[in-house]
Parts: C-alpha cells; structure tokens; sequence
C-alpha cells in the first residue's frame, strides 16, 4: 500500500507544465489517489519520469514511510525535476496521507496533503489538500473518487478545485489495469490509461502510463514508473 506525493494543479514559471504531482493500487505517476497508506513498518520509494514533448518532461523521485506506532499515517517527501524548452526548476517538499477508520461499511476514506517549493524560482509552487475515497466493486474492480482543493501562483486561477476518479480492473494476480480522468477547475481535462505489473511478494510496481492533459495542456505523456518498497 503506498501513498502518492501529491503535487496538483502545480505550475511552474514555465507554459503548459503542470505537475500531477498516492492495498496498491493508485499511486506512483497516476494522477488520481487510492485512501490507502503504506503498510505500517514498511517504507517505498516511487520513481517516474514522464515526457510531454521530446523537449518538455519531469523526472520525479517520492519516498514514504508508516510507522507501526502510527498505522494510518504515511508521511513522504517529494522531489522533481521538470524542464520545458530551455528552461527547468526542481521543486522539493513534504506530502502526509491519513486515512480514516472506515466502520466496517466497505468504503475507504483518507486526507491527503502536499506542498512544494521550487528551488529556482524561491517560491511556493504548489500546495494541495485532497479526499480520496475508494469504492470496492466487487473483488477485481475498486473505484477511486478525488475532491480538493490545489493552489499554484502560475495557473490562470491560483486557487482551484481538483475532481477525479479511477476505476481499478485486476486482470490478474500481478497484472492491473487503471484508467482516470481528472480536473483542475479553470483547466482543461485529462485522463490517463495505466498498466502496473506487481510480481509476487508486492515489494515492486512496474507502471506503464499514457495520457491526455496529464499536465493541464499538453496533447499527450508517456510515463514509466517503479516503486521499491522495503
């Protein structure tokens, strides 16, 4: 179970670049979150980079722990590099998850923060606060619900609601299959299609990402991503 550092709606000083920027499902580049932590005593480190355009991309680096002394809270840290044309910054900060005692009713409920200052610009880039409720449909398919709010100084509204939702399809024991789609208010939608291979033992993801507008504008992204738990 892992938590995604969390970085919506996050525009740096540089046109169309918005960083999407957490059982295992939702997480690593995908834009839309699961409620669920990592497992308590267990710490994982997601990595992925994605290209907008052969000259626009982002290389992100996001390691999480919980604590058994704290088994709902995850608290992680992210660091990304994105650069478009000539231009590039890296962005650095913290991201905690806590989810919610659910009642024994099915539902999965977390609170889900991050903020993120960039290193070259010397300002608060992004920040975010979001509620990921998770819907279990059966034994293969779990849906994810997202609502939010971000703040971005660079994005034409710097205080925006963010929605969206993903459906999870278990194709098989180690196979996955993710779609989203996904809206920061003032933006435009995106929408994602994922594959995430997670051999026996759980200790590694392997994730295949293709989308639309992952980052607010830009027509298409491709992504890889690994996450190491330990």
């Amino acid at each position: 179970m892992k938590v995604k550092t969390l970085i919506l709606g996050a525009a740096l000083a540089m046109p169309s670049l918005l960083l999407a920027p957490v059982a295992r499902a939702a997480g690593n580049a995908h834009v839309i979150d699961d409620s669920a932590v990592e497992t308590p005593g267990v710490c994982h480190l997601e990595a992925w980079t994605t290209r907008f355009t052969p000259r626009q991309g982002l290389v992100n680096l996001s390691p999480a722990c919980t604590r058994k002394a704290w088994p709902r809270l995850e608290l992680g840290a992210g660091l990304q590099q994105a650069w478009s044309g000539g231009t590039s910054d890296t962005l650095v900060g913290p991201a905690l998850k806590l989810n919610l005692p659910s009642g024994g009713k099915g539902l999965d409920l977390a609170i889900s923060a991050s903020t993120a200052y960039g290193l070259r610009t010397r300002r608060l880039e992004t920040a975010g606060v979001i509620v990921p409720l998770t819907i279990p449909v059966g034994d293969r398919v779990r849906v994810n619900l997202n609502a939010g709010w971000s703040y971005s100084p660079a994005a034409a509204k710097r205080d925006a609601v963010f929605y969206g939702a993903q459906a999870e399809l278990a194709l098989t024991r180690d196979l996955t299959l993710m779609v989203e789609g996904f809206r920061r208010d003032g933006g435009r939608p995106g929408d994602q299609l994922g594959l995430r291979w997670t051999p026996g033992g759980g200790r590694l993801d392997v994730d295949l990402i293709a989308g639309r507008r992952a980052d607010g504008e830009s027509p298409r992204a491709a992504t890889l991503g690994v996450t190491i738990r330990r």
